[in-house]
């Protein structure tokens, strides 16, 4: 139960940020309607890192495995803003891309990073707490 409620509140925490990162960039830019999309998508993003950090609680060395899924989530992070900005700059010359586009890569990268580290550090904060044994000093019964 304490894994679930862990989950559950990194899922809350990542979120909040996620949300404050993607609101701050769609105030900079002077976005438009084209951020509901990033809103989606972060929800999604902290949908699947919240399943990923969940699942790792539950490995025989959770402290190693979240270390681990940190480094693997950052990874394909990066692999996915290296392909979108790749993607984004080989359009011909008349078709470059615009701020309004860079600001919408950034937007779909920026609030995921930021919901990984914030999801890390709360659950790695709580699976280094020691959890209370049974009676008094943690005796068995």
């Amino acid at each position: 139960m304490r894994k679930f409620f862990t989950s559950l509140f990194a899922f809350v925490l990542s979120g909040l940020a996620g949300g404050l990162v993607v609101q701050e960039l769609a105030v900079l830019t002077g976005a438009t309607e084209e951020y509901i999309l990033i809103f989606a998508a972060t929800v999604m993003i902290i949908i699947v890192v919240t399943i990923a950090f969940f699942l790792v609680q539950f490995r025989t060395e959770p402290i190693r495995a979240v270390d681990r899924m940190l480094r693997w989530l950052l990874a394909i992070f990066a692999i996915v803003l290296v392909a979108l900005a790749g993607w984004t700059f080989s359009v011909p010359a008349e078709n470059r891309a615009t701020a309004s586009d860079l600001s919408i890569v950034a937007g779909l990268i920026l609030p995921g990073v930021v919901a990984i580290i914030v999801q890390w550090l709360f659950v790695r904060w709580r699976l280094k707490r020691p959890v209370a044994g049974f009676g008094r000093g943690g005796a068995s019964a």
